[in-house]
């Protein structure tokens, strides 16, 4: 079947006028329907933001704790490492200082010894 009628301009303007009314109308009300379902979304956003920088915060927290566990780690193994070092120096100070001592001592009886043999000898001569 064909239209008999002839549209014209105006009235081809006119119900593209009217269908974009329509549309913009369609769009409102579905935006307004759907505008506490936005809220709730939105809401559920932010609180899974907060959540998050939460984690985040907590995560920073520990991993600065950690850090300042392990520098306090290090210098008390530094600090160890420094004490066994200066217990070995002054162990081995010690050391040589007994052997010293023991030396000078040995030497002392050598002469004590050499002297006495000087003396008996010098006793047996006269």
């Amino acid at each position: 079947m064909k239209f008999s009628r002839d549209h014209g301009l105006a009235e081809r303007r006119t119900t593209a006028t009217d269908a974009k009314a329509a549309l913009l109308q369609a769009y409102k009300a579905a935006h307004a329907a759907a505008d506490p379902e936005r809220e709730a979304r939105m809401a559920e956003r932010v609180a899974r933001a907060e959540e998050r920088e939460q984690r985040h915060a907590e995560r920073t927290r520990l991993k600065a704790e950690e850090k300042a566990r392990a520098e306090q780690e290090a210098r008390e193994r530094e600090e160890a490492l420094i004490a066994e070092a200066n217990a070995e120096k002054d162990a081995r100070e010690q050391a040589e200082a007994s052997r010293i001592s023991r030396v000078v001592e040995d030497e002392a009886a050598r002469k004590a010894e050499r002297d006495r043999r000087y003396a008996a000898r010098k006793a047996r001569q006269s």
